[in-house]
């Protein structure tokens, strides 16, 4: 049977991009759907107050490459655009404890530590990992915690997917023996997650993407996927029917592909969404464990602001530090650039408590405690040049579910373990401790403060691995139970809690998953 190509990638993530390149380089005929728009270095928002380039919201006519979801247990940041999360993201990359290999529906599966090593190594490699070479108030700051708490040789510089050649000056590439674009050095602007303006972020149009289009890959943006039908009617032995239409045209211009075999790249809310909407539909082979054991990676956002005018916080990479504080939990600090203040609009004083109630008690107490503190922080300083997230993350594992509701969306129950919680006494006690370093008030997003509903920049899982498709949905090589050449590549396939920050690790199973494809015989 012809079909328009032998593999559609839905998503260019860090799942999608890495299977573009290894099919393409297999000999496979690919093709890359993405529901952002492509962004290159001038397009990028100077700040975040440029709404309508930094977040995405379609039915407002903003494409950025920024979204952000509500759930009733979770607020959702996640990336859109050619590259996916890479455009957002803070650029680090490490690489989970042994807990994360050995915990979760993939354990029994393989040796995943040992079997991972080869592909964590080439990730590195394409994502141009290097070591942090600069650190910055913000991040001194860390370091004076970490002595202070009796952990300072448990903070370290982070690998970090940038190029720091000489900054501001273009070299031919680095990294890819002349077959990749040409780049330009790091200025330590801090704006890495409103997008790279200088040339200097290893997002995946950078790498794998513009390697696979080099080898014949097309992508195509601005296009959502609404169906895949199997074109046999049973398990698309024979192939599939790919429907998309425009998404960011109101007028949806759909559109019918067909492909041999088809990549779910989409990150939890593209998949999993899809999938469960198509489960009732068009694919319903998929094992019932679709939609659960969702993580978040027990995180917590808190933001700081310092009242010392002479400290720059903006100053330096994404994510230019980190503090492992235990076995189980680390501390990153955060940064956005000088004059990305719009997170202010957002953010209200740091307040715990069991109820709406108490919060709100709480955080009144605060500001007529200390009303000068906040009108600084809210009316003086620069919001960006003064403040550092604290980015808290543990390997404890709980989960939530996610669902098809009454609206066409999702929504999320509690699976295993305790719900998700905005107040962990250990992120809790640790934000004190480096408030005092920095002279710095804590707030954090408003439905933290006042609903208690933490946020998470890195959800994961909804189709786990498992031996068969009653413990998961997709089996040790990332293949869809049920089905025939059709793949589930993105965040929604890892099936434990990294407690890291998981880019790499998708980048690693993905190109595991690439590793077990057979070329294309013609």
């Amino acid at each position: 049977m012809q079909h328009d190509f032998d593999y559609i990638i839905i998503g260019s993530g860090f799942g999608g991009s890495v299977s573009a390149l290894r099919l393409s380089e297999k000999g496979y005929k690919v093709l890359v759907i993405e529901k952002g728009k492509w962004y290159k270095s001038n397009d990028f928002a100077k700040t975040n107050w440029n709404l309508p380039k930094w977040l995405w919201m379609p039915s407002l006519k903003f494409f950025g490459i920024m979204k952000m979801s509500i759930f009733r247990h979770i607020v959702i940041i996640s990336g859109t655009g050619v590259g996916g999360g890479s455009l957002v993201y803070g650029n680090t990359l490490p690489i989970p404890k042994t807990s994360f290999y050995k915990s979760g529906s993939w354990s029994a599966l393989a040796d995943w530590e040992n079997e991972l090593k080869p592909f964590y190594k080439t990730a590195l490699n394409m994502l141009g990992a290097t070591r942090n070479p600069k650190l910055f108030d913000g991040d001194l700051a860390l370091k004076e915690l970490a002595k202070n708490i009796g952990k300072e040789d448990q903070f370290e510089n982070p690998e970090v997917a940038v190029f720091f050649g000489k900054a501001g000056v273009k070299v031919k590439d680095p990294y890819f023996e002349g077959k990749g674009p040409d780049r330009a050095g790091c200025n330590f602007c801090g704006g890495c997650m409103t997008g790279c303006r200088f040339n200097a972020k290893n997002t995946l149009d950078k790498n794998y993407l513009y390697l696979a289009q080099n080898l014949g890959a097309k992508i195509l943006a601005e296009q959502e996927v609404y169906d895949v039908v199997p074109q046999d009617g049973k398990n698309g032995s024979t192939g599939y029917k790919i429907m998309l239409k425009s998404s960011t045209n109101y007028f949806k211009n759909r559109k019918e592909l067909t492909a041999k075999g088809v990549v779910f790249s989409g990150g939890v809310l593209g998949t999993v969404k899809l999938l469960l909407k198509l489960k009732h539909k068009s694919l319903p082979l998929i094992s019932d464990k679709l939609g659960q054991d969702i993580r978040t990676n027990n995180e917590t956002l808190i933001s700081v602001s310092t009242l010392d005018d002479t400290k720059n916080v903006s100053k330096g990479v994404a994510i230019g530090s980190l503090l492992h504080t235990d076995d189980n939990s680390h501390l990153e600090i955060v940064r956005y650039a000088e004059g990305s203040g719009f997170w202010k609009l957002l953010h209200l004083p740091l307040s715990n408590g069991k109820n709406t109630f108490t919060r709100l008690f709480n955080m009144a107490k605060q500001v007529l405690s200390y009303p000068i503190k906040y009108f600084k922080i809210y009316f003086v300083n620069s919001w960006s040049k003064s403040t550092t997230v604290l980015l808290f993350m543990q390997s404890i594992d709980s989960t939530l579910k996610f669902k098809n509701n009454f609206f066409g969306g999702m929504s999320t129950s509690v699976g295993k373990g305790a719900k998700p919680s905005a107040y962990i006494p250990e992120s809790i006690a640790l934000t004190k401790k480096y408030s005092e370093i920095i002279n710095g008030v804590p707030t954090s997003f408003v439905l933290e403060s006042i609903a208690g509903i933490p946020s998470t920049a890195h959800i994961l899982g909804g189709a786990v691995m498992g031996a068969d498709s009653s413990q998961g949905v997709i089996n040790k090589n990332n293949i869809v139970f049920g089905y025939e050449n059709m793949y589930v590549i993105d965040g929604a396939m890892i099936s434990a809690n990294p407690g890291v920050n998981p880019s790499l690790s998708i980048t690693a199973i993905a190109e595991h998953a690439m590793a077990q494809i057979e070329d294309k015989s013609f």
